[in-house]
């Protein structure tokens, strides 16, 4: 195994050309390393002494998560508690304390798990993902930045250093997740709702080969808010937008049926707020 520590972000990024596996808090990295090592080269980049990474920024317009910035440091944050809630939630869902507190937004993202819990929550958010390579840097919409099954649009050199999330006043926001058990569990059926001047945001995960954003179902919540759409409408919706499968922890038959319901019915906690 080697494993290069590198203090520059300049020297990760030579390392990451050379094909090393980026490793920040490895929780997803370790648990499939002994029965996937034909994934690895066995070289990996360690990114934790990369101090301008780490922390949480804001602006008049973002909050900027450094790629380094683990769950638990958001839930441990007023201010994200405050403004993001959606974040909040959804960091509750990942994992026991341990893996909050070493797990990050960045490494999820990257990961391009379908089941992933942190990616649903930052897309219905519009948040965007800096990139950063030997040519520079850019910037991605997270709604774009997978093109398949674990694949994504990052090159061959290039990290991720943060996480932009545009500052708004949102009138609506949910996160549910439905696992075998209330916690510590692969998601079977997720998502993550938002709802701002903008628009509606709904953003599902393990419904497809990507968590993937859902724009038939937001064109029909947009056309009937403040009233939401009847269960057959967001069923035939969601068809349009997602193509769940049959696996060990679910089929595709329930996993359509469960988002529909637990859609409507997150969708009716709005109507019934006072």
């Amino acid at each position: 195994m080697k494993v290069a520590c590198p203090t520059t972000l300049a020297e990760a990024i030579s390392h990451k050309a050379l094909g090393f596996t980026p490793v920040a808090g490895a929780t997803d990295l370790w648990a499939h390393w002994p029965v996937r090592t034909a994934n690895h080269d066995l070289s990996y980049v360690d990114l934790s002494g990369l101090h301008e990474l780490r922390g949480i920024a804001w602006s008049a317009e973002h909050l900027t998560l450094g790629a380094l910035t683990t769950y638990w440091d958001t839930m441990q944050d007023s201010r994200v508690n405050a403004e993001f809630p959606l974040l909040i939630a959804a960091a509750r869902y990942v994992g026991a304390i341990q893996i909050q507190s070493r797990g990050t937004w960045a490494g999820n993202i990257a990961n391009g798990s379908p089941a992933a819990d942190g990616v649903p929550a930052l897309m219905a958010l519009d948040a965007r993902v800096r990139l950063v390579g030997s040519n520079g840097e850019r910037t991605v919409p997270l709604d774009r930045f997978y093109t398949g099954y674990r694949a994504t649009v990052m090159g061959v050199d290039e990290l991720i250093t943060a996480i932009l999330v545009p500052r708004r006043t949102y009138s609506f926001t949910a996160f549910e997740k439905v696992g075998p058990r209330r916690a510590q569990a692969i998601t079977k059926v997720g998502f993550a709702v938002a709802h701002s001047a903008d628009g509606w945001r709904v953003v599902a995960n393990s419904m497809a080969a990507t968590v993937r954003r859902c724009p038939s179902l937001e064109a029909i919540l947009n056309a009937s808010h403040p009233n939401p759409p009847a269960e057959p409408d967001l069923r035939a919706a969601a068809s349009k937008d997602l193509a769940p499968i049959s696996d060990i922890r679910s089929t595709a038959e329930y996993r359509t049926e469960v988002f529909a319901r637990l859609l409507r019915s997150t969708l009716a906690t709005m109507t019934a707020r006072p």
